[in-house]
């Protein structure tokens, strides 16, 4: 049986492809973003999914990594350059190539902390290295 509260050992998770981080980072960020945007307002269907997209975007995710990258450890760091280089299948619509490398980069790496069950220095990152003040 599967939990939402198994976590995978760092070392299992770094040996995972760096595509296989960023589908599941892809995953989380996107339930980040739209719980953030809904625990602030009350807004339409059509609005929420306006501005999830204005924030899960190729072009913003890469705005943000350069935001965060003082933040980042030495492991962090080398997770998000193995899938910010790693050849990729896919093409980004409406992004540049160096957008698209390291929104994938930055996926990764969310996809990491969170299958590693680093939940509280996901938050911290997301946050952009804002204290959770409702982490006691």
């Amino acid at each position: 049986m599967f939990n939402f509260n198994d976590k995978l050992s760092k070392n299992t998770a770094r040996n995972l492809s760096p595509i296989t981080l960023a589908f599941v980072g892809d995953a989380v960020y996107t339930l980040f973003v739209r719980e953030k945007i809904v625990f602030q307002s009350d807004l339409k269907g059509s609005e929420l999914n306006r501005r999830t997209s204005l924030e899960v975007k190729a072009s913003a995710q890469a705005k943000f990594i350069d935001k965060i990258m003082p933040l980042l450890t030495e492991e962090e760091v080398d997770i998000y350059k193995r899938a910010r280089n790693t050849k990729k299948n896919t093409r980004a619509k409406s992004a540049s190539v160096c957008e698209y490398n390291k929104s994938t980069g930055f996926e990764a790496l969310v996809g990491y902390l969170y299958l590693i069950g680093e939940t509280d220095r996901l938050n911290f990152l997301l946050n952009e290295g804002e204290e959770n003040e409702d982490n006691g």
